[in-house]
């Protein structure tokens, strides 16, 4: 069996003529439940600051935050989820995420652990066409006893979302391919 580090700190192993990626995670909680983003997206994890709230904006949309002198939308997890609205405290956390090209924040109950683990150890999500809202799921996995939801954030904020907060707070900051036109 060989193995080899990747220049993007993947590790590709051949072993019966299979290819394993191996993916690390960001967990945290929201409610009882955990669930995970690729650490790749994650930009920044800062703790629960005040938002300045927006007019004509998604309840999901929480306000805006000046980061570096960008304006920042961030989205609450418990809202976008069907949950009743966070109520922050000084132990809530902003994971500051890459999505579509846009950066975001999501406001979360805790931050839990760096995952990682093959790609073949996520399992697709359960055929649930009946159930709302898990579209932005893209699988689960078993890490011990606990079952952490791997979240698609490409999935969860469709373009309706992002255009509500960017035009409603105006420009928000440019992910890494719109800011030098390299990725970061």
């Amino acid at each position: 069996m060989a193995s080899a580090e990747r220049s993007d700190g993947a590790t590709a192993t051949d072993h019966a003529g299979r290819s394993l990626r191996t993916v690390q995670l960001v967990s945290f909680t929201v409610g009882n439940e955990e669930y995970g983003v690729d650490i790749m997206a994650v930009r920044e994890i800062r703790a629960w600051s005040e938002t300045t709230p927006l007019p004509n904006t998604p309840e999901v949309v929480r306000g805006v935050i000046n980061m570096r002198g960008a304006i920042v939308p961030i989205f609450d997890l418990r809202a976008r989820f069907g949950m009743p609205r966070t109520e922050p405290t000084k132990y809530n956390v902003v994971i500051i995420v890459s999505v579509a090209s846009r950066i975001v924040g999501i406001l979360v109950d805790a931050v839990s652990d760096i995952i990682t683990i093959n790609e073949d150890e996520i399992r697709p999500m359960p055929n649930m066409e009946q159930v709302s809202g898990l579209g932005f799921m893209e699988g689960l996995i078993t890490v011990g006893e606990r079952m952490v939801g791997l979240i698609g954030l490409e999935r969860m904020f469709s373009g309706r979302m992002l255009e509500a907060a960017d035009s409603a707070g105006g420009k928000m900051l440019p992910g890494p391919s719109e800011s030098t036109g390299a990725a970061a």
